[in-house]
């Protein structure tokens, strides 16, 4: 079990605390075998997770009350909390419930009484896995440079373009979809809309393999249909919601990035304090001792960052750009540190397949990537500080 001791900090209330104890009692029987171990079809233990969580009211915490959630509005403490827990255990299980909240949290936030009613109730269910589609093939970091368009028709919009690396691509029941309208040039002209998996002119392109097995897909939307309805708030606003979205969710990123380095430490210190070497144990060397403090430091810094920027979030900031933008650089790039100490400190076993820190490895590093690359991070946070003068 990792350490619980944060959960007195004065960042979480009594509901958070409790919360986190429910999710690592149910993460720990669902996951009594590693988790990290999958076997056969990728998609089928997707959907069964979705199901567990949904049963066990945890998929709730995706979307506001009003549609079946747990909070009244997303409570950002709560989605960090439960992505921590989920990836100490288990990175698919964690993927899963990431993808309920950034898969719909734009129609959470901005969606009309109708598009939340449709679609809200069936997230938090985990009848519906939700995506998030906004990178394509030529706009990844720079998203303002979207090239997929939506062009008004009647009462209908009809897309056209290429989406791609989208998570649960191939099983999501529905998309948020980001797509250029034309209201102005650059970041002025984008909007969201919801697509229904089944809409004709929208196809599976392509399924992507990565080095730690999630489902992600290209997709193709070929004079694909949708009517006006589907618009998510105001036209030209898609890409000041896409921004707000991952305001609320990239904290959550740096928080399953804080659950992997957690296990991967408690992994290294079980293995030091039992592996025997040179008449005592790993443990014994100080060596083996200055890379368990370098990640405990490197743990506790990241979990301050993280729901400080989490805190800041549900206290009513409007914005925790720079806060987000901190937590997940220190947190991903230092589990990934903690991560290959950990690797280390195994040696064979370590790079061996189907070990726990193998599969820690493999997890981690798209972390460093997805919602903003760490060098896009970079720039967030310095454009933040140097705005301020």
């Amino acid at each position: 079990m990792a350490d619980q001791s944060y959960l007195g900090w004065p960042f979480f209330e009594d509901r958070h605390r409790a919360l986190a104890k429910e999710v690592n009692h149910w993460a720990a029987g669902k996951f009594a075998e590693d988790g990290f171990v999958h076997h056969g079809d990728i998609d089928e233990e997707c959907r069964d997770i979705l199901g567990a969580l949904g049963k066990a009211g945890l998929a709730a915490h995706a979307v506001p009350s009003a549609y079946g959630g747990a909070s009244e509005t997303l409570d950002v403490r709560s989605l960090c909390l439960v992505r921590e827990s989920l990836a100490y255990r288990s990175g698919l299980a964690d993927f899963v419930f990431a993808m309920q909240g950034l898969g719909s949290g734009t129609l959470s936030l901005f969606g009309n009484e109708a598009l939340k009613s449709a679609w809200l109730p069936r997230v938090a269910s985990g009848e519906c896995a939700a995506a998030f589609a906004l990178t394509e093939p030529d706009a990844g970091s720079d998203i303002a440079h979207l090239a997929m368009t939506a062009k008004r028709d009647d009462d209908s919009f009809v897309l056209d373009g290429r989406k791609t690396f989208i998570s649960n691509g191939g099983i999501a029941g529905f998309y948020t979809v980001f797509a250029r309208t034309g209201e102005a040039e650059g970041a002025r002209g984008i909007s969201a809309f919801i697509v229904p998996a089944d809409t004709p002119g929208l196809t599976v392109e392509a399924r992507i393999e990565t080095i730690a097995p999630h489902p992600l897909a290209t997709l193709k939307f070929e004079t694909c249909r949708v009517p006006q309805s589907a618009l998510i708030g105001q036209a030209g606003s898609g890409f000041k919601y896409a921004m707000a979205t991952l305001d609320v969710f990239r904290s959550t990123v740096a928080a399953a990035a804080l659950g992997f380095a957690r296990r991967a430490m408690d992994e290294a210190r079980h293995r030091a304090n039992t592996r025997s070497l040179f008449g005592g144990t790993l443990a014994d060397l100080q060596i083996v001792q200055a890379q368990i403090a370098e990640m405990a430091l490197d743990i506790d810094a990241s979990a301050l960052l993280i729901y400080r920027a989490a805190w800041a979030k549900d206290g009513g900031a409007p914005r925790v750009t720079r806060e987000a933008a901190m937590a997940k650089l220190h947190a991903t790039e230092t589990a990934q540190a903690t991560i290959d100490k950990t690797v280390q400190i195994f040696g064979g076993l370590g790079v061996t397949v189907g070990s726990v820190p193998e599969a820690l490895y493999r997890e981690i590093r798209a972390l460093r990537i997805y919602e903003g690359a760490s060098e896009v991070q970079k720039i967030v946070i310095a454009r933040q500080v140097l705005g301020e003068s």
